[in-house]
Formats: structure tokens, sequence, C-alpha cells
């Protein structure tokens, strides 16, 4: 009998690393033996002179990058509550969602992330949350800010949750968590 999915919520406050892990767990992943699929997004910040002026998507299938949300004008009117920020590019939601639909099934499914937009607005995303609530994965890793996660919990009681808290651990602790989520690939799991 094959294990029920995994769900990971990452969080923790902006900086503490939750992108970063995301990419480092997708490292860790594709170097094990036999590889489980990858699939998903990224949303890596876009800097200018050391502030940040963006978000970009990028499609871990395909290495395809997208400019996501770029931040509002002065005086620009928010869409919503969500946007007061950032004003997102509806082409690129569209693609993301696209993306994320066709994720699915994989061995690891990574959405970075699931915010106000998605779970409070019933926005953005919603192929994010579609293929999350799938289980057509051996593991879901999901980024929520900390004021969501009650949220995200409510929505998948079962999913652990792995709090960042800096940027420093990322990749030590994705490379934990990508032994424990895929144990078979792990050539000491063999050998215990």
């Amino acid at each position: 009998m094959s294990a029920p999915p995994a769900r990971v919520l990452v969080t923790g406050d902006r900086g503490a690393g939750k992108t970063l892990f995301c990419r480092a767990l997708v490292e860790a992943v594709r170097a094990l033996p036999g590889p489980p699929e990858v699939a998903g997004v990224l949303s890596p910040r876009v800097y200018e002179a050391s502030e940040q002026v963006g978000i970009d998507a990028v499609d871990l299938c395909t290495g395809e990058r997208r400019r996501l949300a770029s931040l509002r004008a002065a005086g620009e009117p928010a869409l919503s509550e969500a946007t007061k920020l950032w004003r997102f590019d509806p082409e690129a939601l569209a693609w993301g969602n696209r993306v994320l639909a066709s994720a699915v099934p994989c061995g690891l499914l990574v959405v970075d992330e699931l915010g106000p937009l998605e779970l409070e607005e019933g926005q953005g995303w919603l192929g994010g949350i579609e293929a999350v609530e799938s289980g057509a994965f051996t593991a879901a890793v999901v980024v929520v800010r900390p004021r969501l996660l009650p949220e995200a919990q409510r929505r998948w009681p079962a999913a652990e949750v792995l709090e960042m808290a800096g940027p420093a651990g990322a990749a030590a602790a994705a490379a934990r968590v990508a032994h424990r989520l895929f144990p078979r690939a792990d050539p000491q799991a063999t050998s215990r």
C-alpha cells in the first residue's frame, strides 16, 4: 500500500527564505537518483538597486519566466484588498494557472505561493489550489504567509508546517526534507 500524498506548508515572515527553500528543495529532489518529476511554480522577487520592484513566476518544468507583479505606482487604484502593493499581470496569472493545472500528476508539486488573492478573495492561482487538492503527487510544498496559515490548515488539516526563520538554513533544511519526502530515491534508505 502506497503512502498518502504529503503536503508541506512553508511559512515565515517576509525575507525568511521561503522561496529560497523551495528552490533548494527542487535542486535537492532533482539530485536524487532516478529523480521524481518536479512541477509547479516558483515566485522569486525581482530587485533593482537592492529595492524589490517585482515578483516573477518560473515554470519548474520548462524554466519559462514571466513577470507576475510589479509595484503599484503611487495613486494607482488597487483592484482588490490583496493587491494594494502589487499590480498583478492578468496574462501572467492566467499562464501560471495553466502551468499549475498541468503540473499534476508529478512527484514534487511546488506552489510558491498561495496568498490573499487565492485564499481570501478566490482569485489568482486557483489552479494551484486545485492541484494541491488533487493529491496527484507524492509531495506538495505550498508557500503561505503566516496570517494565512490557519486557512491553509483548514483546507489541508494533515499538512506539515515548516516555518522558515531565515535564509541561512534554507539549503540544509531543503536537503533534509527532500530525503524525508522521497526516501525510496535516497540511496542511503536502502542500506539502513
